[in-house]
């Protein structure tokens, strides 16, 4: 069976055509809520420049509803088809993945904590899942479709859900999900894409959908594979991974410029369509970086997306964007420097303005009111940030242990307003001094990201178990959300103004600020040598967080978010807080660790 001619992207015989004549996809990933608005002709200029004729971009519905009852948001960073035909503009095609679930090492993998957090089957034909799901392509898919090449935009082709063969084998959810996207208006060419494995497109492809595959290397496999099943088919690559992410803790993942092209090579020399992953990365600003689980442990993502893209995070064009730029044929001269200019380095003296507990305590929050258990943060309608948990127990006088049973993912207990110890999956007894009177337990608790891939996925977030002072359950529970993501320049001076009150032994836990003169507005890379573990404010726009323990050491600040004159810059340290903000030239994402992939 043929792709529908009427499409703009149609296919015969293994060749794909548009409009009719001979056409290869060249493709880059980008994503629009992974770069500043005002920089999304930039980058998209700089993906032509690669030599690309298309640009694929994921759709992250917790992006567009973060919270249940809300209508999607399609404004302002979320203005998608603005993006679409900024896009246009410059010449190329789209290719759009509307999900829902995207991977993307996005938080919770592009779906709402709402949802996960309800009693359904996410990713399934579960009637729960599919009704919230159809309410939501009720809102996107027709702005999509409007967008087609077909009514005068540049939108080629759409996928089908997205490598959901490495999850599950749910076809009856795979046949609702296309026919959710062509009840809707879309028309152009629709796909599936998998990794190359009998296991992967067994579970993850549709009859008569065009089947894609998504990989690193040794294409010329994945091409007989997919040939074996689909002879009549185009080889298109969904995703061809020319660099990596990275996890905190570990090191940062390359790949070499020789690795990445000879794999490219490998694909044109099959025929084959492909969609470099990521042409340009961009940055998980706020909270948005997801998370992986190996053996039971969480290893989160870390704040930059670079992913040693050919284009990097702050668009610098790297030898890997020329050396691609070369087999891909890309002639005459670029319409974009080869790097952004950039502020000068400087150190800017951080003053701290409140304790950790009184900054917090002294946010409005929509706290609940006493409860016999902790509510989670899915309870709280809260997708990313911290919550606040208070209790009162009555603690026998001598050495106790107080135990946190699951705890997801990592607290901060404190007694009385003193510093009592870090818990967390590793760590979750604590030693506890009773003097036989009633205490304030407070345990902050932090969601270091949600799981973006894999079985874990849509996990809750909070106190999911028990807090026990020995055998004896604390009941009697006040949950505090703290929604720093959504944090406005009111929430941030509420905080600022509580004074500096620290409990014992968190002496510079706590908010701090920093006052940055600009004269003209231009990229920076911000460090805080000395601080251990925090977020990181500018202009009331969160950033990111920071670890000491790296690999990632600068937060990617994009001229949009500075303006002449004076700039704040907010910090709020959890640990240790050092006693300045360095500026930098260029970004310092770690030692780095080669991504090692295969030569055919």
């Amino acid at each position: 069976m043929a792709a529908p001619a009427a499409a703009a992207l149609s296919w015969r015989e293994g060749r794909m055509y548009r409009d009719g004549v001979p056409h290869r996809v060249l493709s880059g990933a980008l994503h629009y809520f992974r770069v500043h608005p005002d920089l999304w002709r930039d980058r998209v200029r700089r993906i032509a420049d690669l030599g690309l004729n298309t640009v694929d971009t994921y759709v992250a519905w917790n992006f567009h509803q973060p919270r249940e009852g809300r209508a999607p948001d399609f404004d302002g960073w979320r203005d998608l088809e603005r993006f679409i035909r900024t896009v246009q503009e410059e010449g190329l095609d789209v290719i759009v993945r509307p999900g829902p679930y995207i991977c993307a090492e996005w938080s919770n993998g592009g779906l709402p904590g709402w949802i996960t957090g309800r009693d359904l089957a996410p990713r399934s034909s579960d009637p729960a899942f599919t009704s919230a799901l159809g309410t939501w392509f009720d809102e996107l898919i027709p702005r999509i479709a409007a967008l087609q090449a077909s009514r005068g935009g540049p939108v080629v082709a759409v996928q089908v859900e997205n490598e959901f063969g490495s999850y599950g084998d749910d076809h009856a959810y795979m046949r609702w999900s296309r026919d959710a996207l062509t009840g809707r208006g879309i028309d152009e060419l629709l796909f599936t894409a998998d990794g190359p494995t009998a296991l992967m497109l067994d579970g993850g492809s549709l009859p008569g959908t065009l089947m894609a595959a998504t990989l690193g290397s040794k294409p010329a496999a994945a091409r007989r594979l997919l040939a074996s099943r689909r002879p009549e088919e185009p080889f298109l690559v969904a995703e061809f991974w020319s660099g990596w992410f990275d996890h905190w803790g570990k090191r940062h993942h390359v790949r070499g410029a020789e690795s990445a092209v000879h794999t490219l090579r490998s694909i044109l020399a099959e025929g084959g369509s492909v969609s470099i992953y990521m042409a340009h990365g961009g940055t998980n600003f706020g909270l948005w970086a997801g998370a992986n689980e190996t053996d039971g442990r969480l290893e989160p993502v870390v704040t930059s997306y670079d992913s040693d893209a050919p284009i990097a995070e702050d668009g610098t064009l790297t030898p890997k964007f020329f050396a691609m730029r070369e087999v891909l044929g890309a002639e005459g001269p670029l319409r974009s420097p080869e790097r952004m200019p950039t502020l000068p380095p400087a150190r800017v003296p951080l003053t701290r303005s409140a304790g950790l507990l009184p900054g917090l305590r002294a946010v409005p929050s929509t706290h609940t009111g006493t409860a016999p258990r902790p509510a989670t943060f899915e309870q709280l309608g809260l997708d990313a940030g911290m919550v606040l948990y208070t209790a009162h127990p009555r603690i026998p006088a001598g050495t106790h242990r107080l135990t946190l049973s699951d705890v997801r993912d990592r607290a901060l207990v404190f007694v009385d307003g003193a510093f009592l110890g870090i818990a967390d999956a590793g760590s979750r007894e604590l030693a506890v001094e009773g003097k036989g009177e009633v205490v304030a337990v407070e345990v902050l608790v932090e969601n270091l990201g949600r799981i973006n891939y894999g079985p874990a996925l849509g996990g809750h977030k909070g106190l999911l178990g028990p807090v026990l002072v020995d055998r004896r359950t604390v009941q009697g529970w006040e949950s505090a959300p703290l929604a720093l993501q959504e944090w406005s320049d009111v929430e941030l001076s509420e905080a600022l103004a509580a004074g500096p009150a620290p409990g014992p032994g968190t002496p510079s836990a706590g908010f701090a600020v920093a006052q940055l003169q600009v004269e003209t507005p231009a990229d920076t890379f911000l460090a805080l040598p000395g601080s251990r573990r925090g977020f990181v404010w500018v202009n009331g726009f969160l950033l990111g967080r920071y670890r000491e323990i790296g690999p990632q050491v600068t937060l990617y600040c994009p001229a949009p978010l500075l303006r002449s004159g004076n700039n704040t810059i907010t910090v709020l340290e959890l640990e240790r807080l050092g006693g300045e903000v360095e500026l930098r030239d260029r970004a310092e994402l770690g030692p780095p660790e080669e991504y090692v992939e295969e030569f055919d």
